[in-house]
């Protein structure tokens, strides 16, 4: 009975995974519905997780789904990038034509797209690594979403395990972004190979982090479930003791059951799980196992072409052969007359009963015949196919050959990790190829500098520092001094990815090694300048940038004109110069449409944006904001340059006090992953909102992420000070002014204070705040710091309305202030500026003027839920005794109120916000300390406060001491 069984050990009946399919089910339900899921399906090898998520793309076919297949292979962990994707894609131009897929790409999509299949003709010619890969990201998200417009989509990655860095970047960045698309990925790991160190660990941990990511474990079959698989395969019920036998050998991993059940009545049980399942192959005729041999060497899935160019054996012996083994269900055929092993497994184990000489032999034909032919192999994969193939035959020479071509197709299609990892091959073997740079045309120092420059692209700051340090060894910058100098200004960009010290000194030993006027001059010259500027030197950072400008132009390189004019308009920003900022901005944009740059377009958006909230014209910038975050969807950088752009429109609706807008947004665009300076720009806006709706826990956490409590000094001045605009705020809150005080006092010695309305006059209009808060604790310390506001305020430039604003806060025109921020539209600083004038006339005795004041600001910080700011306005109208609802009449207190603090309660108060004790107290005012104790509680139930910081901080903030 068991021998009429052999050639059909796969069980027609799909057993024990009905909890599985509905948890799939239920996850495509979710997808269909709008929201995007990620499927992460772990398993051991052999477990069942190919069938599973084969039945159940047939049921969601059924239902309507465009199912996408794309599986890792082995080769992947060598070099081969994209493969799931690259697959997927494919399938879908064989389903409806290149035509088709290109209708639903943005502009130029296709040529994106290009980079990864040859049907889509001729690659774009942008090859700016920080740019590049992003964008080709967005294409296939892009392609994804509109695709799934028409159908819901259901994308299959198996294996995982095996995928290349870039490809574990591109799951990453679509688990984050197909956010509403009825998209659902569903991607199989062996969890049983996830070793300690293995890089899809980490990949795993930070996607279960993600809403709309599930992730199932598919376990053994119970010995029932073993016994209804072995039931389906017999098509009867088999004995006890051999389900018993079967269950106990296999362990309930399906795969192991097929070999068990292949053996046939006679089979003794295999010593071990190799031994069980190569058995299968053994049994079959010798011709038969020679040709899987070659098609082991040959990876998973093999064309029939190759195969027959490969064994030498004509269509139909080769026929002859692979029939027995297709019938005994080793080989399956795939589509596009290829072969494919039916488990990983059994391909691993045929291959690892390779013997030394075959191995080497094996690999070598396959490497000579891809190269004959390269059409033998998918588009797109022969480089990396014949690199894997030398490098598996041992033969130096051509597998140093082959990677180094591997490595330059890696690069372009953005796969930068691998590109590295092919170049560090090609570093390996060198030594052991004697004529090495004749053989590849180039020398060894060329290779490490292109392995520093994959090394940046990818983030491997380490390892690229290590290949700049060994470049520059084996230079003389005598004679290569503008080698030498690329290398340093290279080096200089991880140290500042780093945080290191060196930074400026490497851009400036760079600058000196390329004197004479030139393109390297010029580009080393553009990274020197831009540098200055972001750190405050802005007069030296612009002579090195219109230099740079002068040599640009002089040479015809109008793109690179582009950049350096948006680093002279940064420049001028920051200077204050809005104007000229704004003029030149435009020029740069004028010049990027004429020679098509997409990332000098949006750049001049995004400085205008900035440029116009800078000026008070912060409704206008939103709506260039907007414009910009469309246009760079269109140019396929939305999820760069298209977040940077939204980033700036989150600032300005900040300042316009649509503070819930602003929250939301960053929320939003912090989930897109952006870059990291980015993403610490994004979390000091909401740090700002937090700061005027009180949120304590909130600014702690954002400056807690940007670094604000470390000790690593920051670099660039717009940094450094909205850190410390944002620390201050936090002390303020916290009732710590001294501790604001502090930080204030570091600000005028570290930072440079510039006229830039957003940057420089607002944390000088917080120092004049700060100065009026600590001014009772510590009067010598605040007049230093007040003559360092009024020195830097004498020498700041008034060039737009905000600054203006900001001016007339500092010279205590509170009046004059509020009205000028009711013109702007910024609600929140008039109604801080009424209730600094309401204080002010408070103090001299105009309690109606007072009144009229409070009475405007209190309903403007009650609708922004800026709590502080109307706790502050309730206290003053508490403590003058005037209602904030009456327009008319002394009511003697503000109606609906806690009574004021009584003489003795703010004596008590004023101690106690220096520091002292209840003991303490006691002994300063003549009392006891139990009576000090009543006064502390009363005090706290008035300020609505639950302790003595928080009342110290109400005090100062509402100026109940003075």
């Amino acid at each position: 009975m068991l021998a009429d069984m052999v050639g059909r050990a796969v069980s027609p009946i799909f057993v024990g995974r009905e909890r599985e399919l509905a948890d799939l089910a239920e996850a495509f339900e979710q997808a269909r519905k709008g929201a995007a899921v990620t499927v992460l399906l772990g398993g051991e090898a052999g477990v069942g997780k190919s069938r599973l998520i084969g039945c159940f793309a047939e049921r969601a076919t059924a239902d309507g789904a465009h199912v996408l297949n794309g599986g890792c292979v082995e080769l992947s962990t060598e070099g081969l990038a994209y493969a799931p994707f690259t697959a997927a894609i494919r399938q879908f131009v064989r389903e409806c034509g290149v035509e088709k897929v290109a209708a639903l790409l943005p502009e130029g999509g296709t040529r994106d797209l290009a980079r990864l299949l040859p049907e889509f003709g001729e690659p774009s010619g942008d090859t700016e690594s920080d740019t590049a890969r992003a964008r080709l990201f967005e294409q296939i998200l892009t392609l994804l979403e509109r695709l799934a417009e028409r159908h819901p989509v259901i994308l299959l990655i198996e294996d995982v395990h095996w995928a290349d860095s870039s490809s574990r970047d591109l799951i990453a960045f679509l688990s984050r972004n197909l956010r509403t698309a009825p998209v659902l990925m569903v991607l199989t790991y062996r969890s049983d190979e996830l070793h300690r160190q293995h890089p899809l660990r980490p990949v795993l941990a930070e996607l279960s982090r993600l809403d709309g990511v599930l992730r199932l474990d598919l376990p053994r079959l119970t010995q029932s479930e073993v016994a209804a698989q072995m039931a389906g395969i017999l098509g009867s019920a088999p004995e006890f003791a051999q389900v018993d036998r079967v269950f106990q050998r296999s362990e309930g991993i399906p795969l192991f059951v097929e070999a068990l059940m292949e053996c046939g009545g006679d089979c003794t049980f295999p010593d071990s799980l190799h031994d069980l399942i190569i058995g299968s192959v053994e049994r079959l005729p010798e011709e038969t196992q020679r040709v899987l041999r070659v098609a082991a060497a040959g990876g998973i899935r093999v064309s029939h072409a190759l195969l027959v160019a490969v064994s030498e054996l004509s269509d139909v012996e080769l026929d002859d052969a692979l029939r027995t083994a297709i019938a005994a269900n080793v080989l399956q055929v795939a589509d596009g007359r290829a072969y494919v092993f039916r488990h990983a497994l059994i391909r691993e184990a045929v291959h690892d009963e390779l013997l030394p000489g075959e191995h080497v032999r094996l690999h070598a034909r396959f490497a000579e015949e891809i190269g004959r032919d390269r059409t033998l192999v998918p588009p797109g994969r022969a480089a990396i196919e014949i690199a894997h193939h030398w490098h598996a035959a041992r033969d130096d020479l051509w597998a140093l050959i082959s990677a180094w071509e591997a490595a330059g197709k890696a690069a372009n299609t953005f796969a930068y990790k691998e590109m590295m990892q092919l170049l560090e091959r090609v570093l390996t073997l060198w030594g052991k190829v004697p004529d090495a740079a004749e053989r590849i045309g180039v020398d060894h120092t060329t290779v490490l500098e292109h392995a520093a420059e994959a090394a940046s692209a990818c983030g491997e700051v380490e390892r690229g520092g290590k290949f700049v340090k060994a470049a520059l060894n084996e230079l003389d910058e005598r004679t290569e001094p503008a080698r030498v100098a690329n290398l340093v200004v290279r080096r200089s960009q991880f140290r500042k990815s780093k945080r290191r010290p060196g930074v400026l000194d490497d851009l400036r030993y760079a600058e000196r090694l390329v004197p004479e006027p030139g393109l390297e001059r010029a580009e080393v010259l553009s990274k020197l300048g831009s540098y200055l500027i972001f750190s405050g030197e802005l007069e030296e950072g612009t002579a090195h940038t219109e230099e740079a400008l002068r040599i640009a132009r002089e040479y015809g390189e109008e793109t690179l004109e582009a950049e350096l004019l948006l680093n002279l308009a940064l420049g001028h920003s920051i200077a204050g110069r809005l104007d000229v900022t704004i003029e030149l901005n435009e020029t740069a944009k004028a010049i990027g449409e004429r020679v098509e740059s997409g990332r000098s377009v949006l750049r001049a958006i995004a400085n205008n944006v900035d440029a116009l909230n800078n000026m008070g014209r912060s409704t206008e910038a939103i709506e260039l904001a907007l414009e910009g975050e469309r246009l760079a969807r269109k140019y396929g950088r939305h999820r760069d340059q298209g977040t940077f752009i939204a980033n700036n429109r989150a600032e300005a609706l900040e300042a316009l006090g649509r503070f819930d807008e602003a929250a939301q947004l960053v929320e939003r665009l912090l989930g897109a992953d952006p870059t990291l300076r980015t993403r610490h720009h994004l979390r000091r806006i909401r740090g700002d909102v937090a700061i005027a709706r009180g949120e304590t826990d909130v600014l702690r956490a954002v400056l807690d992420e940007v670094g604000a409590f470390g000790n690593a000094p920051e670099e660039f001045m717009q940094e450094l000070t909205a850190n410390a605009r944002l620390t201050i705020g936090l002390h303020l809150l916290s009732g710590e002014p001294l501790a604001a005080l502090e930080v204030a006092e570091r600000v005028t010695l570290e930072a440079q204070i510039t006229s830039k309305p957003m940057l420089g006059w607002r944390v000088l209009g917080l120092l004049g705040g700060v100065c009026e808060t600590a001014e009772a604790l510590a009067p010598e310390r605040v007049a230093a710091l007040h003559a360092h506001v009024e020195k830097a305020r004498e020498a700041m430039t008034v060039d737009s309305p905000v600054a203006e604003a900001y001016r007339l806060g500092l010279i205590r025109d509170h009046d004059a202030a509020a009205a000028a921020w009711e013109r702007l539209g910024r609600p929140f600083l008039r109604a801080k500026s009424l209730l600094l004038g309401g204080r002010t006339t408070a103090g001299a005795g105009d309690r109606d003027g007072a009144a009229s004041r409070l009475r405007v600001a209190h309903p403007i910080a009650v609708a922004l839920s800026a709590r502080p700011l109307a706790t502050e306005i309730e206290a003053l109208a508490h403590r003058i005794g005037i209602s904030l609802t009456e327009q008319a009449g002394d009511t003697g207190r503000a109606r609906g109120s806690e009574p004021p603090l009584t003489p003795r309660e703010l004596e008590v108060l004023r101690l106690v916000a220096q520091g002292r004790s209840n003991r303490e107290v006691a002994v300063e005012l003549f009392i006891s300390a139990k009576t000090v104790s009543v006064h502390v509680s009363n005090i706290l139930g008035k300020l609505g406060v639950s302790t003595r910081g928080e009342a110290a901080a109400a005090a100062h903030r509402l100026a109940l001491i003075g």
